[in-house]
Parts: structure tokens; C-alpha cells; sequence
């Protein structure tokens, strides 16, 4: 028996030493085709989000001839500059915290009264999908089309109730506030409807079952599980809001109350040459505060994956 084991054992070791080298083979050209396939993302990520952020922070340290310098810091802690860091946070907390329960209500509402492949379902989802994305200044012009001092809303309302709408309500915080919910709220929907999706009936029905009512459930079982992604999703709404320009630049066209209309000014500044260095100081400032948010949003989503 030794003997033909002897006799067998070197054909064998033959011939699986072909299919083992084969499937290294196909292994490693299967890697170098992930790897190929990734090329253009990491590319155009280098291009557009790597590299700015590199030239703002060295810009930032930076004066005109190149040499290193914290001058461009001076003005950061300006009475100005710190009402628009302010405001900023104050908007994008607002809008954030809107868009966040509207958007989370109606994410329930939409689980509980459709199916998951129905036609509500699918409709809401590909609106939310194409007004989350509907910003800029199209956002602005479809607001002050309608609302604005000869909008359509606002002549149809002065002829029905004889009302006359504030002309500058649009171009006030409270107005801004309300154009941002407009991309919010479906964005909220987005991120969260998956959320919700995942509570799943028979965590209900166990609850039922061992005698707890609707308040224990939620306090004790659908809350916490909803919580993290709730704050989560809150936190890229501010993260959308606090980075948004173009809605802010095309409603307040002469006023620089928020930091994006305050790095445009900078820029735009003719008359002070430092004011180039100032303007990186403000965009180095405000990736910092994303950044910040990016880490808390991952840090809560990380405590939420738990329950996938």
C-alpha cells in the first residue's frame, strides 16, 4: 500500500501543480482587473478633491512669493468673519434639523403605507433622487419665479387674498433657510428610508410578545436602533448645507453674511492682494469643519452597523 502511494503521489503532485498555477494566475488577473477598473475613480479623485485641498492648506501658510507665514490668519478671528462662520452654522443647523424630521417622518410614513416594490415607493424615491440634486441657481430662480417680487405665487396670492408677500423674504435667513430645506428634505428621504427599512416586523412582534406596548418599543428597541443613522444623516444634511455656494451667491448677490459669499468676496477683492491668502484661510477653515462632521458621521455610523 506504501508502495502505491509512493507510485501515485508524484503524478498527483503533477498534476495539481498546473491547476494550482493556473488559479494563481487567474486570482492575480482578476486583482490587476479591480485594480484597473479603480484607476479612473482614484484619478478623478486626486484631481478634483485630493489636490485643491492640498493647494488650499498650503496656500493657507503661504504669502504671495511663496514664502511661510500665519498672517493670513489675522483676519479669522475678525468680528465679521466670525458672524458669517456663525450664520453659516446657524443656517445649516436650521435647514439640517428641518430636513431631518420631515424627512425622517416621511421616510416612516412611506414604509408603513407601501410596499417595498410599489409604485409610491419607486415614485418617491426617484424624485427625491432628482430634487436632492436640484440646487444652484436654478434652485434660486425657481424660488424667485415663484415667490419672488413678481412671482407667479406671489401675483396669485395678492389677487386671491389681496396679501402682498415681503419682497426680501427670500434674500433673509429665514428664506434661505426654507430654499435649502427644498434639497433637504428629499436627501433626508434618501439616506434614511434604508434605515427605516431595516427595522424589521417580528422585532415588533417579540416585543408584543413578551407583554411590552407601542412606547416600549420605541423607547427600547426601534429608538435606539434609529438614532445613530437619524444623527448621521443629520449630519451630512449640515455638511451639504454649511459647503453649499451657488443657491446662497444667486439670493445674496451684494451681501457676504455666509463663508462661501466670503471666500467669493476674497477672491473677487481687487484691491487688497492679501486677500487671496485669506480666502484659502477661510476654505482651509471650512474642510476643517467638515471634517469634523465626516468624523462624527463615521463614528455614529460605525456604532450603527451593529444592527445590518
Amino acid at each position: 500500500m506504501t508502495a502505491a502511494i509512493a507510485q501515485h503521489g508524484p503524478v498527483a503532485g503533477k498534476a495539481a501543480g498546473p491547476s494550482a498555477t493556473s488559479s494563481a494566475i487567474a486570482r492575480h488577473r482578476k486583482e490587476l482587473g479591480t485594480f484597473a477598473v479603480t484607476i479612473p475613480f482614484f484619478a478623478y479623485t486626486a484631481c478634483f478633491l485630493l489636490a485643491p485641498t492640498v493647494i488650499v492648506v498650503v496656500g493657507a501658510f503661504q504669502t504671495r512669493d511663496g514664502g511661510f507665514t500665519l498672517d493670513n490668519f489675522g483676519k479669522l478671528f475678525e468680528p465679521n468673519t466670525v458672524s458669517a462662520f456663525v450664520t453659516s452654522i446657524l443656517v445649516s443647523v436650521a435647514s439640517s434639523v428641518i430636513g431631518a424630521v420631515v424627512g425622517g417622518l416621511a421616510s416612516y410614513a412611506l414604509v408603513i403605507g407601501s410596499k417595498p416594490n410599489g409604485l409610491l415607493r419607486r415614485m418617491v424615491s426617484a424624485i427625491s433622487s432628482v430634487l436632492a440634486q436640484f440646487g444652484g441657481v436654478m434652485l434660486a430662480f425657481a424660488f424667485i419665479a415663484t415667490i419672488g417680487i413678481n412671482g407667479i405665487g406671489t401675483m396669485l396670492i395678492k389677487q386671491v387674498t389681496g396679501l402682498t408677500v415681503n419682497p426680501n423674504w427670500l434674500s433673509s435667513l429665514p428664506g434661505l433657510v426654507t430654499v435649502y430645506c427644498y434639497f433637504q428634505i428629499p436627501l433626508m428621504i434618501i439616506i434614511f428610508l434604508p434605515a427605516v427599512d431595516s427595522i424589521r416586523p417580528q422585532w415588533r412582534e417579540a416585543c408584543e410578545s413578551l407583554g411590552g406596548n407601542t412606547f416600549q418599543y420605541w423607547t427600547r428597541i426601534a429608538l435606539p436602533i434609529l438614532t445613530p443613522r437619524f444623527i448621521s444623516a443629520f449630519l451630512l444634511l449640515f455638511a451639504s448645507a454649511f459647503s453649499a455656494y451657488a443657491t446662497a451667491a444667486a439670493l445674496f448677490s451684494q451681501r457676504s453674511i455666509l463663508v462661501p459669499l466670503m471666500i467669493q468676496g476674497a477672491m473677487r477683492n481687487e484691491m487688497d492682494p492679501n486677500q487671496q491668502g485669506f480666502a484659502q484661510v477661510l476654505a482651509f477653515a471650512m474642510i476643517i469643519v467638515v471634517a469634523i462632521v465626516m468624523l462624527l458621521s463615521h463614528a455614529v455610523e460605525k456604532r450603527a452597523g451593529r444592527w445590518q
